[in-house]
C-alpha cells in the first residue's frame, strides 16, 4: 500500500480528479487530495489557468508544500498538470519520496533542483499530440528526464486531449485513462 498525495489540474478539484482519487483508494492505497483554489472549479482550462497566473505560480507549489507539511515522509507525489508543480518539487526535494506521477505535464528537472534523486521512481504521462504537453515544453522536459534517470518512465498515448484522465470534462479519453490509470496502479502496487 502506498500514500500518495495528489494535486488536481488547473481546473481546480473535479469531480473527475476526486474519481480518480477514488480509484486510487479503492486499489487500496491511502490519498490525499487537497483543493488547492479553496473550492473554486472552471469550466474551462483557460479559466482556470488565469486564475492561476492571479494568485501565482509560486502560491501554488507553496499551498502544495503546506499540505506536505502536514503529512508524513515517504509519499508518493502526483499531479495532474497545473498539480505536477507541487508534486515534482515535492519528489525532487523532499527526502524520503517514495515516487512521482507526472500526469498531462512535466517541467524541467532545474525548475527545483540541480537533478532528480536516483532513488525516486517517476512515471510521467501525456498524449502524443496534446497541443499544451507537446507544444509547451513538457514533453522535451519528460524525454531529458527519463535519458537521465533509469527508473523514470514516459508513456504517450494517442491523441490530441490535454486533461484526457479526468472523467468529468470534455477532454476526457476513456481508453486511454483506463490504461493510465492501470499503469499508475501498477507503479503504486511496487512501493
Amino acid at each position: 500500500m502506498a500514500e500518495v498525495l495528489l494535486f488536481h489540474h488547473a481546473q481546480g478539484a473535479t469531480t473527475g480528479f476526486y474519481a480518480f482519487a477514488d480509484a486510487v483508494r479503492r486499489a487500496g492505497h491511502i490519498v490525499h487530495a487537497p483543493d488547492l483554489y479553496d473550492g473554486r472549479t472552471f469550466d474551462s482550462l483557460d479559466e482556470g489557468v488565469s486564475y492561476a497566473q492571479a494568485i501565482g505560480f509560486g502560491a501554488i507549489v507553496e499551498r502544495g508544500q503546506r499540505a506536505a507539511d502536514a503529512l508524513p515522509r515517504g509519499l508518493v507525489y502526483a499531479g495532474f498538470s497545473l498539480g505536477v508543480l507541487p508534486a515534482q518539487k515535492l519528489a525532487q526535494t523532499r527526502p524520503g519520496a517514495r515516487g512521482a506521477l507526472l500526469i498531462h505535464a512535466c517541467v524541467p528537472v532545474a525548475e527545483f533542483a540541480a537533478s532528480w534523486p536516483a532513488d525516486v521512481p517517476v512515471q510521467i504521462h501525456g498524449m502524443d499530440a496534446d497541443p499544451i504537453f507537446v507544444g509547451d515544453g513538457d514533453l522535451e522536459a519528460a524525454r531529458a528526464l527519463v535519458g537521465s534517470v533509469a527508473s523514470a518512465e514516459l508513456f504517450l498515448y494517442p491523441g490530441d486531449r490535454h486533461l484526457f484522465a479526468d472523467a468529468g470534462l470534455p477532454s476526457y479519453d476513456e481508453p486511454a485513462a483506463a490504461l493510465l490509470t492501470r499503469r499508475v496502479l501498477d507503479f503504486l502496487a511496487a512501493r
